[in-house]
């Protein structure tokens, strides 16, 4: 489970190449689910500041309710969540920490 934001970043990353609309959809649920949970984790361990960082990142993919950014500004989002991401993971590796 260690390595879910690595294969999320690629997911957000993989937004950038034209796709079926489905995928788009899939990216964001998958994307909230996690987020949803990085939150959870990050406030047990009485990280605030990254709990809602990443619980406003799941309120920001979620597909409810849709945030219309237009194609230019997702992408630009995709790119620097997929790089916050790498580095919140590698960052964690290199504490030993587990999160996720």
């Amino acid at each position: 489970m260690k390595y879910v934001p690595i294969c999320l970043a690629a997911l957000l990353l993989l937004c950038l190449v034209p796709m079926p609309y489905g995928y788009y959809q899939l990216v964001r649920f998958v994307s909230m689910v996690v987020f949803a949970v990085m939150a959870y984790q990050y406030y047990v361990k009485m990280q605030e500041m990254w709990a809602v960082v990443f619980g406003a990142l799941a309120l920001l993919f979620q597909p409810l309710f849709k945030i219309a950014l237009g194609r230019t500004m997702w992408n630009i989002v995709d790119v620097v969540v997929a790089v916050l991401l790498l580095i919140v993971f590698f960052h964690e590796r290199k504490n030993e920490g587990d999160l996720i």
